[in-house]
């Protein structure tokens, strides 16, 4: 369990500084002269793609923590990474974090250590043609979502249709990677229902991505992370639950619940991070 809980902070330590890498990255290019040269912009953009690396360090760590752990608790310390955000933006962006934000880091914290001592470790179980099918239908919905909230003409509402498909499409990467069967020997992956559930993963997560930044451009930032927070990290653990045998310690619910809602509401109130007025001074950086 110990090693799984290190890739789930290791992802969300990844995923949080990769934010504030790529914040940096994008200014700095958009902040570059007329007609930069090639060594200017490779200048520029060396943060956004350290934070590309990061997310890609991120995504392994986390499929790695989901073979061994339930997906409630996986989710919700990925989703923590916010937490990460913030402190780096006290750090290298120079951000004061008001009282409520840091009630809300200690918050996560707490609700983290629930969560971690609440849960038992357990080895996925390996989806099969019919989990595939379901992971399909279910990217089939996150697309119907993208496709209704981008056709939307109000663009906050369409903003927050956008924002739900973009948790469910998150939260649908995290449950495929929980169910993925790895096949023995292992060079059978292309095989059914492997490769299915594999591409299952793959469709939600580019839906996914499209649907968080076209939300991202309609929508206030708050807003947006806080219903894709609670989306992917909810409808997971539900799932988790009740389908895939995600395990509670005997009479430790309680804990789990309390945990996974402290968890849950501190990331929500520290999504307010992002704002980009709180962002402006990071063009200014290094």
């Amino acid at each position: 369990m110990i090693l799984g809980l290190l890739g789930a902070l290791v992802a969300a330590v990844a995923y949080g500084a990769a934010t504030i890498l790529q914040a940096i990255g994008v200014r700095r290019l958009a902040s570059r002269p007329p007609r930069p040269s090639l060594t200017d912009t490779l200048r520029a953009g060396w943060p956004y793609a350290a934070g590309l690396g990061l997310d890609g360090l991120g995504f392994l760590a986390s499929v790695a923590a989901l073979r061994t752990l339930p997906l409630f608790l996986v989710e919700s310390t990925i989703a923590s990474s916010v937490a990460v955000t913030a402190v780096l933006s006290v750090r290298v962006l120079h951000v004061r974090l008001r009282r409520a934000e840091v009630v809300a880091l200690w918050t996560v914290c707490v609700g983290l250590v629930g969560l971690a001592l609440s849960a038992t470790e357990g080895e996925a179980r390996p989806g099969d043609a019919r989990t595939a099918a379901w992971l399909l239908a279910g990217a089939a919905l996150v697309g119907l979502l993208l496709a209704l909230g981008l056709l939307d003409p109000v663009r906050a509402r369409g903003s927050v249709v956008l924002s739900l498909a973009a948790g469910l499409g998150f939260g649908g990467v995290g449950v495929a990677a929980r169910v993925l069967p790895i096949p023995d020997p292992w060079w059978h992956v292309l095989d059914s229902p492997t490769v299915w559930v594999l591409r299952a993963l793959i469709l939600h997560a580019v839906l996914a991505t499209v649907a968080s930044a076209f939300a991202l451009a309609r929508g206030r930032v708050t807003t947006v992370a806080a219903i894709t927070f609670a989306t992917e990290t909810v409808v997971p653990a539900v799932i988790g639950l009740v389908w895939l045998g995600d395990g509670v310690r005997a009479g430790w619910a309680p804990l789990a619940l309390a945990g996974f809602a402290l968890t849950l509401g501190g990331c929500i109130t520290l999504a307010g991070r992002a704002e980009p007025a709180e962002m402006a001074e990071v063009a200014e950086v290094g």
